[in-house]
């Protein structure tokens, strides 16, 4: 759940449409600050299926995996990864999700967080638990993710999946599983969309505001309309 950059702004567009806003779309003016479209719904769907394979291969099955994703729409890609495994196991694993506002190193800084959605009502305790989000970028979100694991319970292992991986790293963090690997420049912004919030499945690479924070990500019930992580 980590962005470059998140503003106040309103809502933003898939690509040249207005989506998840009273329902209404409009193939109208490309949206401000739009430098490409790196992801469509098909590649983001293929991306979430190619995964899901991976990661029945890399643990020799599912036995003993639980998948969690972190709020904000890492909990939506975390609940396409249980789907697709389902179809092709057969057994659905159990899913949770993961509010970290109040764990991340910023949070009295520039967040003003609501911890109110974290739902895991099952034991990870000895469990590998497959941590899901939607941008890899500093490491900080994913940091913050493992602390709460922490007090949560005490898995066997945690592996990551991102759909996408954006490098400059600042922590010493990589993901097990990703969905496409998106170069960019600190002063861009990788803004993720989904149907379920957005209106449409895409991806796409921004230029940051002027005057914005690079690296500030939105979290729990105060995330912006497009995803992203730190």
């Amino acid at each position: 759940m980590e962005n470059a950059s998140q503003t106040a702004a309103a809502p933003a567009e898939p690509g040249t449409q207005v989506a998840a806003v009273g329902g209404v779309s409009s193939a109208t003016a490309k949206p401000e600050g739009l430098k490409s479209i790196c992801m469509n719904a098909d590649e983001i769907e293929r991306a979430i299926v190619r995964m899901a394979h991976q990661i029945i291969e890399q643990n020799g099955g599912i036995e003993g995996l639980v998948v969690v994703g972190i709020v904000t729409r890492g909990d939506i890609l975390a609940a396409r990864l249980v789907n697709a495994i389902e179809k092709i196991k057969g057994v659905r694993l159990p899913l949770g999700k993961l509010d970290i506002s109040f764990y991340r190193d910023d949070y009295t800084t520039y967040l003003a967080p609501q911890v109110e959605s974290t739902e895991i009502d099952f034991l990870i305790d000895g469990k590998q638990v497959v941590l899901v989000d939607d941008v890899l970028f500093t490491g900080r979100t994913v940091r913050a993710a493992l602390d709460a694991l922490r007090d949560i319970g005490r898995p066997e292992s945690v592996q990551l999946a991102v759909l996408a991986d954006r490098g400059h790293r600042q922590l010493p963090i990589r993901a097990d599983y990703v969905g496409k690997e998106i170069p960019t420049s600190r002063e861009e912004q990788v803004a993720v969309f989904l149907k379920e919030t957005d209106g449409a499945d895409e991806v796409q690479i921004r230029q940051v505001p002027a005057g914005a924070r690079i690296g500030a990500a939105p979290t729990g019930q105060n995330a912006s309309s497009a995803g992203g992580e730190d």
